[in-house]
């Protein structure tokens, strides 16, 4: 799947991680489903589309926490070339 098909979807595929079900939904412009599909996932990688969303909403101190739980730090990028970089490792094409 591309990107551009991802970003077409009319919901998320039943095989989607949750991380992808997450992206998909912050998407669609619905922060709070997203982030309870990640918010009590174990995990870097939950971890990190979770920073991303703390990012989004502007709770620079909770992203940074996240972050650090997912083993990296603030991404020096737009919030769109962020959730485009996740969607991308998360569908394997990175």
């Amino acid at each position: 799947m591309t990107l551009e098909q991802f970003k077409n979807l009319s919901k998320p595929e039943s095989n989607f991680t949750p991380e992808l079900r997450a992206l998909w939904w912050d998407f669609q412009g619905d922060w709070n489903q997203a982030h309870e599909v990640v918010d009590q996932l174990p995990g870097k990688s939950a971890a990190r589309v979770h920073a991303y969303l703390h990012r989004k909403e502007g709770d620079l101190w909770n992203a940074d926490y996240w972050y650090r739980r997912s083993g990296q730090s603030r991404p020096n990028q737009s919030l769109e070339e962020e959730w485009e970089s996740l969607v991308r490792i998360h569908l394997g094409l990175e």
